[in-house]
């Protein structure tokens, strides 16, 4: 561990430039147990589950810190998708032809397929081995973050973006599916690959975490947060729109705009 203190700082930093409703969510993908910090909660403990979507709207609403295994989790098709299970490609696959979510296997199969191909053999083999996740807020992290969650409006992630793209070094390319939004391509897709993910909360999110329906994130790896930081707002220079948004006003109006305001206005001439 580095220098966390640089990474609550970066926390606090985008939290209030941007006006975030949340605290962004540092992530950190553990080997074993013992890798879990003091002071991090495990579901398992108290007998209990929940998702790992569940565990990020904890961290970024309360400031919790929860770590996350298998054991813990109760979205086993995302455990499977992390590799913290022994799970065939076969098995998980069949997992969700039973939940309905696609029209039959093959479609399945081209879902679970791109996700692998997006990970590539390089993302692969950098997460194998990993059994878990610790997260908390960005404000208060104890670890260094391999992956930043950041929920946002859309206008906030539109400054995420260019800052992401001010030199056009770290653009995030994207596809979406509605499904496995926030774990995978908000915490583990950065993490493997060193590229950010934009992310539309799917349906764990919205229907078991709480997520609002205007709500939009990002997921960027860790180190990134600094080079958001230091372009943030840039785009444009004086005519960056800001936030809250600064929005062109027309100002070569008059009551002739509308009718009844035309129709009024000629009344109150007369009176």
């Amino acid at each position: 561990m580095d220098d966390p203190d640089k990474y609550r700082k970066a926390g606090n930093n985008i939290y209030n430039r941007l006006h975030l409703s949340t605290y962004p969510v540092a992530i950190k993908y553990i080997k074993g147990i013992d890798e879990i910090p003091e002071g991090f909660i495990r579901p398992s403990t108290f007998g209990k589950k929940m998702t790992l979507c569940q565990a990020f709207t904890q961290a970024r609403r309360w400031g919790a810190k929860i770590a996350m295994t298998a054991e813990d989790n109760l979205c086993t098709p995302s455990s499977a998708a992390h590799r913290w299970a022994d799970v065939s490609f076969d098995d998980l696959v069949e997992s969700q032809v039973i939940q309905g979510w696609h029209k039959d296997s093959d479609a399945e199969k081209k879902r679970i397929s791109a996700g692998i191909k997006m990970l590539g053999e390089e993302g692969l083999n950098k997460i194998d081995g990993y059994h878990g996740l610790v997260c908390s807020s960005l404000n208060e992290t104890v670890f260094e973050p391999d992956s930043i969650l950041v929920y946002c409006d859309a206008v906030q992630l539109t400054h995420i973006i260019q800052a992401l793209c001010y030199e056009y070094k770290h653009v995030p390319t994207s596809s979406f599916d509605g499904f496995a939004e926030s774990c995978i391509k908000g915490g583990l897709i950065p993490f493997a690959t060193g590229m950010p993910q934009v992310v539309i909360p799917g349906s764990g999110d919205r229907s078991l975490a709480g997520t609002w329906d205007s709500e939009l994130a990002i997921g960027i790896p860790g180190f990134l947060v600094f080079y958001v930081l230091e372009n943030l707002f840039k785009t444009g220079g004086i005519m960056n729109i800001g936030y809250p948004m600064r929005s062109l006003m027309p100002t070569d109006l008059d009551e002739n705009i509308t009718p009844g305001f035309k129709f009024l206005s000629e009344k109150m001439d007369k009176t």
